[in-house]
């Protein structure tokens, strides 16, 4: 995907040098400029079959596509219309941005940037010879502002060369029937619009830049079935695949990092509770006790939030004072709901919690230092050994200057705001105070930059992830110092977390299937219908917070719960016992070397993990889908021609005393198999059909159990699984 161009282009002109002396390109982004430019120039895209720049949420896209732009005004585009998304804080921030970056050609005439709101009304024959940039909001008055523009008030502009530019070009952005979401449906309107515009002009060229792979199987064009139930992405006119930078921080660190005891990722996540994110959707002064904010156990999570965020930022300021280096300000945002009255009432709970914070310090009350204390530690615990890690009083008393000095600011960012209160000279989110604590909604996810961001807390329905994505959501992505990521705290449910978890694992691995061309760049689509069959399905049709990504070798089990109580846990035992040696008695093959390894029929498997299910006792948030579970063992199992078909590997280990939670982090444990034990022989049989690795436990009171012996499974998928995207429910028929 990285080939050269066709098309000699050429490279010393007005526009692209002084951008590689200005952002210091890399020669492999000057490449992919060039490939961007060459391709646009020899290929003919439109916005059903565009050039498409891919790259990850805030990892550079912008820069890109702005090199792209100024490489392209020196080999022959005259006018550019940079697309954004629905927000004029995000249009503003493009404006801001693409002035920045060609201020010189600004200065000299060669180039004119309009915000389509704010064009002069007569523009002069000497204005019109300038290169042009027309930014605008993907929204339907604007698209007939712009067609205007061009056929009525400015007709000469319509014989120049001239390149459309769809940002954050997402899903969502893409026209296909069957949402509720107004916005979708509107947008489907402004793809025809683009398209009608386009047809009118004599030489025009169409780029997409997007973060979301999921786009190119959303097209509007042939959502048919191919053949074995697999959907291969819209092919794009051109793909260039944006380069990551090496300071960025994405979903690797989050979900996969996050996992490795020792890695400072495992401190990355704190989990709140239900209950918490209901007190903060609406006002409710009877169930809040706002005078027990610093003590009560309901607060716990924006307690623990507000304090680390103050922490955190003071201790990389004390780290900056030693290195001689200038104290940056910090961002936290607070994103739960878009509703502007649950926002003043997130307001007033953190702006109590700052005024208790700062009454225990004036009275000396020993909350105040306990609390400090206690984020200082968990900081403790996730600091590079190569950084300066400054004592506990010093911090204190750095924390204690902020809230005298009234360095923290909690302020609400909504879309009623004045963009220009809200946005710095270079259209980032603007950091007045040295801390800023910012609640909001929407206007937070649609593209925003918020710079020094150490602390997310969301709460946002995964109920309602279906075309919207998350992803679009994680404003903690992107250029991060790792001293930064230190200190750095993501607070939500473990419900939505294992949402986030699973798109990202779908955002990776459909990027991953596109990228390396595997099966030809296909992908399964396949959900669960009522009466249990498994039906391949559209992929708009897919509800994404119940999604499981299938890959070979991938591990599924429950975590987090419990058992239930010892004496009924036996008298259950003793019939699964019972069920497990009637298995291994009429198994249909043993494994030569490990008569602990045994051939199964899937339905006997299946009514085994009903009988373990009756052993569980589940944790809101932690529940084990036993139905999406059985229906992937299912479809596992199925998938193949073979004899083996319709059974499953069985890998049973006695006698284990794995802990409930991990000393080291707190959090449940989720590996009760030994790698180099019963995973990697699972694996070895997993070649076409599933292995369940069946683990008991002794469950001894001591490791945080019940006192009772209970099993464990693990199901691992086949090697010869193809990339499929396995939908547990689907969006309903209308």
């Amino acid at each position: 995907m990285h080939t050269a161009g066709v098309t000699s282009l050429k490279t010393n002109g007005t526009f692209f040098p002084p951008l590689i002396q200005k952002n210091n390109y890399k020669t492999e982004e000057i490449q992919v400029m060039q490939n961007t430019v060459s391709k646009l120039l020899d290929t003919s895209t439109t916005s059903k079959k565009p050039g498409m720049l891919l790259g990850h949420i805030q990892s550079g896209k912008t820069r890109s596509f702005l090199g792209s732009m100024g490489l392209g005004f020196d080999n022959g585009f005259e006018v550019v219309i940079i697309l954004t998304k629905n927000s004029n804080a995000l249009v503003k921030q493009t404006f801001e941005r693409v002035e920045s970056e060609f201020t010189g050609c600004i200065e000299e005439d060669e180039l004119a940037i309009y915000d389509i709101m704010k064009i002069p009304v007569k523009l002069r024959k000497f204005e019109l010879k300038k290169k042009l940039v027309i930014v605008l909001k993907k929204e339907k008055k604007n698209m007939q502002r712009l067609e205007r523009l061009l056929f009525d008030m400015y007709p000469v502009l319509t014989a120049r060369k001239m390149l459309f530019i769809d940002d954050e070009a997402d899903f969502a952005s893409v026209a296909y029937d069957n949402v509720k979401d107004k916005n979708i449906i509107d947008l489907k309107v402004i793809a025809g619009q683009i398209d009608q515009i386009r047809a009118r002009l004599e030489n025009a060229a169409y780029l997409q830049v997007t973060a979301t792979p999921y786009s190119l199987y959303l097209q509007p064009d042939d959502m048919n079935i191919h053949e074995h139930k697999t959907f291969q992405p819209k092919r794009p006119a051109f793909t260039e695949l944006v380069p990551v930078h090496d300071k960025y921080v994405g979903g690797e660190m989050y979900f996969e990092k996050s996992n490795e005891e020792g890695h400072m990722a495992s401190c990355l996540y704190h989990e709140i509770q239900e209950e918490e994110l209901e007190i903060l959707r609406k006002s409710d002064k009877r169930k809040v006790k706002v005078n027990h904010l610093l003590n009560g156990e309901r607060y716990e999570g924006i307690r623990s939030a507000l304090i680390h965020f103050i922490v955190g930022s003071k201790i990389r300021n004390i780290q900056q004072q030693k290195e001689g280096e200038r104290l940056e300000k910090y961002a936290f945002i607070m994103h739960t709901i878009t509703t502007k009255a649950a926002h003043q009432w997130q307001e007033e709970v953190m702006l109590h919690l700052e005024e208790q914070l700062r009454e225990a310090m004036e009275k000396e009350d020993p909350i105040f230092d306990q609390l400090i204390r206690t984020a200082y530690q968990d900081f403790a615990r996730s600091q590079r050994k190569d950084m300066y890690f400054p004592a506990f009083d010093e911090v204190l008393s750095n924390v204690r200057d902020a809230l005298i000095e009234e360095e923290l600011l909690i302020e609400i960012v909504n879309s009623e705001q004045d963009v220009d209160h809200l946005l710095d000279k270079s259209g980032e989110l603007k950091l007045r105070t040295p801390l800023n604590f910012f609640i909001g909604g929407q206007i937070l996810d649609r593209g925003i930059t918020i710079k020094n961001l150490i602390g997310f807390y969301y709460g946002r329905n995964p109920q309602k992830f279906q075309q919207d994505t998350v992803l679009q959501h994680s404003r903690m992505y992107g250029a991060r110092p790792l001293a930064d990521m230190a200190v750095t705290r993501f607070y939500t449910t473990r419900r939505i977390y294992d949402v986030m978890e699973q798109m990202h694992e779908f955002d990776t691995e459909l990027r991953r299937a596109f990228e390396s061309g595997a099966n030809s760049g296909e992908v399964t689509f396949i959900q669960k219908d009522s009466d249990n069959t498994i039906l391949p399905c559209n992929p708009n049709k897919i509800l994404l917070s119940s999604v499981q990504m299938l890959k070979p070798g991938k591990r599924m089990l429950p975590s987090g719960f419990q058992t239930i109580a010892k004496s009924y846990l036996e008298r259950e035992m003793k019939k699964i016992a019972k069920h497990v040696a009637t298995m291994k008695q009429t198994a249909k093959a043993i494994h030569p070397k490990d008569d602990r390894c045994f051939l199964v029929e899937k339905e006997k498997v299946q009514e085994l993990l009903e009988m373990i299910y009756q052993t569980y006792v589940f944790k809101e948030g932690y529940e084990w889908d036993l139905e999406t579970y059985g229906a992937v063992m299912n479809y596992l199992s199925e998938d193949t021609d073979t004899n083996r078909k319709g059974h499953v590997w069985v890998v049973l280990r006695q006698n284990r005393n794995m802990a409930r939670i991990r000393k080291s982090t707190g959090r449940f444990e989720d590996a009760p198999d030994t790698k180099q034990d019963e995973l990697k022989i699972a694996r070895n049989l997993a070649r076409i059909i599933p292995s369940l690795i069946l683990i008991r436990q002794n469950g001894a009171e001591e490791q945080g159990w019940r006192g009772g012996a209970f099993y464990w499974p693990v199901l691992v998928t086949p090697e010869e699984t193809k990339t499929t995207v396995f939908a547990g429910r689907g969006v309903k028929e209308r």
